[in-house]
C-alpha cells in the first residue's frame, strides 16, 4: 500500500509558499497520465495552509443558493469556496433544475476563477434512493438485507449513482455497514442485518455498484454504531476489543477495503469510552496501520461538537474549537462535516502558532485529494446531463422495475396456516388498516412529500385483483381510537378474505426533524416493539369475524405480536417498501412472485428478550431453555429462563417461508482436513419438491467446536440464493476461507486454531439439513 505522509512529500508541501504558482498548465497534478501519488504530491506542494484547511471542511449549496427564489449569491459562493471548499451538501428539497444550476455554478467557479481549480465533492444521501425529487425510491436497507441478493443491491447502487451523476452529484452518504443488534434503536431500518457477513456483502455490493458508475460511496458509521445503550440514538456502545474485531469490524472492512471505497463517515457514539470521531486506535492503528486505507474519513453532521457538548472532553460554552481539532486530526480524522461549529476553520492559526503539526494537516489533505483524483473529478468535475436527458435517467423505467423486483425478493412470508396464500385473484377482498392506503410508508432519508407518490398496498391489490376489493382504514396509526372498527369489521364480513396492513412509520427528511409523530427513524427510538395504539386491537377484531385474515407488517423493524403469529391465517413482513411496494406486495399475495425473502434480523417475542441475535457468544441462551408462559386466558405456567417468557426468538435469523418446498441432501466438503490457508468448498444438493418454481436461500454456518476463548455459538460463513424450477435439483457450492474462521486469542492475536469446525447447512440459523466436520491441522 502507498502512504503519502512520507518525508519527501511533507517537505515539498512545507515549501509551497516559497515556490509560487508558476507553470500551472504544465503542472503534474493536471496531467491525467501521471500517477496519483505524483499528482497529489505536486498539488499539495502548491497549496497554502488556508487552501488546505478549506479542503478539510464541508460547505452547503445554501451558502449561495436562495431556497425560495433560486437566486445565486456570488459573494456566498466565493466565501464558501474559499473557506469550505472541499465539498458541499445538496440534499435540499428544491427543484432538481435549481440544484443543477448551482452545482454547475460552483464547479465552474472553482475551475475558472480559483488558481488551483480543485473540484468539490457534491454530496447527498443515497441510502435507498437519491435524496432529490422524483428519484427512484427503493425499499429500506433492512428490507434489502432480507433479499439475500447482494447482486440486486449492486444494481440498485448503479441506478442511484446514474441518477446522481445526471444532476452533477458525485458522492453519496451510503452504505450503512452498522449492525442491527439493538432493535429499539430508531435507525434499525437503515441497516442491512444483525450479521456481519450478510451486512458486509450488501455494503460491499453498494460500494462496487456506485463507484463503478463514477460516484463515490461513503461507508458509515465507523464503527459499531448500531448497538447503542438503551437503543438511544448516539448513545454509548459497550464492548471490548475482541467484540469490536469479531462482530463489528468485519462488515466495514468488507465494504471499505475489499470494496475500495473512497470515503468513510465516522460515528456519533463512543465505544468503550472513546468517541469514534477521535479514536486513534480505530482511525489510525486499525484503519490505516492494519488495513492500509488510503482515502479520507469525515465526521457526521455536528459530531465534532459532541466532544465538548456531550462527551464533556472540552469546554462547551463557547465550544473549544482548538481542543476539537487537536482531538480529531491527530487521531486520524480528516474532514469535518457541517452542522456544528466548523472547528477545522481554526487549522491555519493552530499551525502558525505551533499548536498542531503541519504534517497532520498535509496527511489529511492528501487523503482527500487522492480520492478526488481516483474518482476522476479533475478530468470531469461536472458530469450532469442536459435537463431532457437527465429527466430520462431520474426514475427511469428500468430503475422502477428494479425497485419492484428488489421489493418482491425482500418480502418475508412468516406464517401461512393451511396454505391460505397465495390468494385467488377472483376472491372478494377487504383491504384494511392504516398502512394500506393514503400515504406511502417509506423509511427515513426520502425527500419531502415522498409519501404522496408510489403504489400503496390497496393500489397494488386492486391492480391485480379480478374480484371485488373494498377498503376501510379501521384506525389511525397514531391513535387509540376504535371509531373506525365497525366499518372495517363490516368490510371483512362482506369479503372472502381480509388483508390487514399495520406496522411502524417514519418520516421524510424534512418532517423527521419537525417533531411530528413517528415510531422509527433517526433519533426516533422505542422501548416497546408492540404495535402502537389501536392497531393490534384492529387485527384482533378482524380475526374475530371468522374470515381468513392475512396480516402484513409494514415496518422498519421487527414487531412483537405473538398472538397475531398464532391466530392470523397468514403473516407477511414487508419492511419499508419501495415506490412499487404495493405492486410488489400484491405480486406475492396473489402468487405472481413466490416469496423468497429471509429474515436479516431475528424477531423477539417481547422487547424484554433483547438482544436476540442468533450469533450470541457461547454460554448465552440454551437451545431449550426452561421457559414459562402467560396465556391469554390468564393461566400462568412458570419457568426460569424466563419465568413467564422465552428467550429464544419467535422468528430466527435466516427464516422465511416459500410457496415451494425444498429438500436438502448430500452435504459434503471437498476436503475434510485442511490448513489455515485453505479454502473449503461446501456442496449440497437442493431439490424443489413442489409444483411451483421458487428460490431458496442456502445458508452455511460454522461452529468452532473447541476454541481457546469464548466465540459466537455459530456464525454465518456463506450463502447463495438459488432459483429452482418445480421438481428441479441443483448442486450448490459455497466457498469458505478457513482464514475467516480465526479468533482473536487471549493476547489479541488473530489465529486460526487447530481443531474441528462443524459446517452446518440449512434454511435458517435454526433449521439445519445437514452438517460435516472439517479439521484444521496443527501448523508445523
Amino acid at each position: 500500500m502507498r502512504f503519502l505522509a512520507s518525508t519527501l512529500l511533507l517537505a515539498a508541501a512545507a515549501s509551497a509558499a516559497d515556490k509560487g504558482r508558476s507553470g500551472l498548465k504544465q503542472a503534474v497534478y493536471k496531467d491525467p497520465k501521471a500517477s496519483v501519488d505524483d499528482r497529489v504530491a505536486d498539488l499539495l506542494a502548491r497549496m497554502t495552509i488556508e487552501e488546505k484547511a478549506s479542503q478539510l471542511l464541508q460547505g452547503d449549496v445554501r451558502n449561495w443558493m436562495n431556497e425560495k427564489t433560486n437566486a445565486l449569491n456570488r459573494t456566498g459562493l466565493e466565501w464558501s469556496t474559499r473557506y469550505r471548499g472541499s465539498a458541499f451538501y445538496v440534499g435540499v428539497p428544491v427543484a432538481n433544475e435549481w440544484l443543477v444550476k448551482h452545482i454547475k455554478a460552483a464547479q465552474d467557479y472553482i475551475q475558472k476563477e480559483t488558481e488551483l481549480g480543485i473540484p468539490a465533492f457534491v454530496q447527498t444521501e443515497g441510502l435507498h434512493g437519491l435524496l432529490v425529487h422524483n428519484a427512484t425510491i427503493f425499499n429500506s436497507p433492512i428490507g434489502l438485507g432480507c433479499s439475500w441478493n447482494p447482486s440486486l443491491v449492486e444494481d440498485m447502487a448503479v441506478a442511484i449513482a446514474k441518477e446522481a451523476r445526471a444532476l452533477g452529484i458525485n458522492q453519496l452518504f451510503s452504505p450503512v455497514a452498522d449492525l442491527a443488534r439493538e432493535l429499539r434503536h430508531g435507525r434499525v431500518e437503515e441497516m442491512y442485518s444483525e450479521d456481519g457477513l450478510l451486512a458486509g456483502e450488501f455494503a460491499h455490493a453498494y460500494v462496487k455498484g456506485a463507484q463503478s458508475a463514477g460516484v463515490s460511496a461513503m461507508v458509515k458509521h465507523f464503527a459499531a454504531f448500531g448497538a447503542a445503550e438503551q437503543g438511544l440514538n448516539t448513545g454509548p456502545v459497550h464492548g471490548g476489543e475482541r467484540e469490536l474485531r469479531t462482530i463489528y469490524l468485519p462488515p466495514y472492512r468488507r465494504a471499505i477495503i475489499d470494496g475500495g471505497v473512497y470515503s468513510i463517515m465516522t460515528a456519533y457514539h463512543s465505544y468503550d469510552g472513546i468517541p469514534a470521531v477521535s479514536d486513534p486506535h480505530l482511525l489510525t492503528d486499525i484503519l490505516r496501520g492494519e488495513w492500509g486505507y488510503e482515502y479520507f474519513t469525515m465526521t457526521d453532521a455536528g459530531a465534532s461538537d459532541r466532544l465538548c457538548v456531550d462527551f464533556k472532553m472540552c469546554a462547551s460554552d463557547p465550544i473549544d474549537k482548538d481542543a476539537i481539532v487537536n482531538y480529531i486530526l491527530p487521531a486520524g480524522g480528516d474532514m469535518e462535516m457541517g452542522g456544528g461549529s466548523y472547528s477545522f476553520e481554526r487549522i491555519p492559526e493552530l499551525v502558525s502558532s505551533g499548536k498542531i503539526e503541519q504534517n497532520l494537516v498535509d496527511t489529511a489533505v492528501a487523503r482527500v485529494l487522492r480520492a478526488k483524483f481516483e474518482l476522476g473529478l479533475f478530468e470531469n468535475p461536472f458530469p450532469a446531463l442536459p435537463p431532457k436527458e437527465a429527466n430520462k435517467v431520474i426514475n427511469a423505467p428500468e430503475h422502477v422495475a428494479l425497485a419492484k423486483k428488489l421489493d418482491e425478493e425482500s418480502i418475508v412470508l412468516l406464517e401461512n396456516h393451511n396454505s391460505i396464500l397465495p390468494l385467488s385473484k377472483k376472491a372478494s377482498i377487504a383491504v384494511i388498516g392504516p398502512m394500506a392506503h393514503g400515504f406511502m410508508n417509506y423509511g427515513d432519508y426520502v425527500i419531502v412529500n415522498s409519501s404522496t407518490r408510489g403504489v400503496t398496498p390497496l393500489g397494488g391489490i386492486k391492480a391485480l385483483s379480478q374480484g371485488k376489493v373494498t377498503y376501510a382504514k379501521g384506525c389511525e396509526r397514531w391513535s387509540n381510537s376504535q371509531d373506525g372498527f365497525s366499518e372495517a369489521v363490516a368490510a371483512a364480513e362482506g369479503a372472502d378474505v381480509a388483508i390487514v396492513i399495520v406496522g411502524t412509520w417514519s418520516r421524510d427528511q424534512n418532517e423527521l426533524w419537525q417533531g411530528l409523530n413517528a415510531t422509527t427513524g433517526e433519533h426516533v427510538d422505542v422501548n416497546n416493539l408492540d404495535l402502537v395504539g389501536a392497531q393490534e386491537p384492529l387485527v384482533r377484531a378482524i380475526i374475530a369475524t371468522g374470515k381468513p385474515t392475512v396480516v402484513v407488517f409494514s415496518s422498519g423493524k421487527p414487531v412483537t405480536a405473538p398472538w397475531i403469529s398464532k391466530n392470523a391465517a397468514a403473516l407477511v413482513q414487508q419492511f419499508y417498501p419501495s415506490e412499487q411496494g404495493g405492486a410488489a406486495l400484491a405480486s406475492v399475495l396473489f402468487g405472481e412472485a413466490n416469496p423468497s425473502g429471509r429474515l436479516s434480523v431475528s424477531f423477539p417475542r417481547s422487547v424484554g428478550d433483547l438482544p436476540v441475535y442468533y450469533n450470541h457468544w457461547n454460554s448465552g441462551r440454551d437451545a431449550s431453555p426452561d421457559a414459562g408462559v402467560a396465556y391469554e386466558n390468564g393461566t400462568l405456567v412458570f419457568g426460569h429462563q424466563y419465568v413467564l417468557g422465552d428467550p429464544r426468538p419467535l422468528y430466527e435469523f435466516g427464516y422465511g417461508l416459500s410457496y415451494s418446498a425444498f429438500e436438502y441432501s448430500d452435504v459434503a466438503v471437498d476436503k475434510a482436513t485442511v490448513e489455515a490457508r485453505d479454502t473449503v468448498t461446501v456442496t449440497v444438493t437442493v431439490k424443489n419438491v413442489s409444483n411451483r418454481d421458487g428460490q431458496e436461500v442456502v445458508q452455511v454456518y460454522v461452529k468452532d467446536l473447541i476454541a481457546s476463548v469464548v466465540v459466537p455459538k455459530i456464525q454465518l460463513r456463506g450463502f447463495q440464493k438459488v432459483h429452482l424450477r418445480a421438481g428441479e435439483s441443483k448442486q450448490v457450492s459455497i466457498k469458505v476461507k478457513m482464514q475467516d474462521l480465526g479468533v482473536w486469542d487471549a493476547r489479541m492475536r488473530y489465529v486460526v486454531e487447530p481443531g474441528d469446525f462443524m459446517f452446518l447447512v440449512g434454511a435458517s440459523s435454526n433449521d439445519f439439513r445437514g452438517n460435516v466436520t472439517v479439521s484444521v491441522k496443527q501448523a508445523k
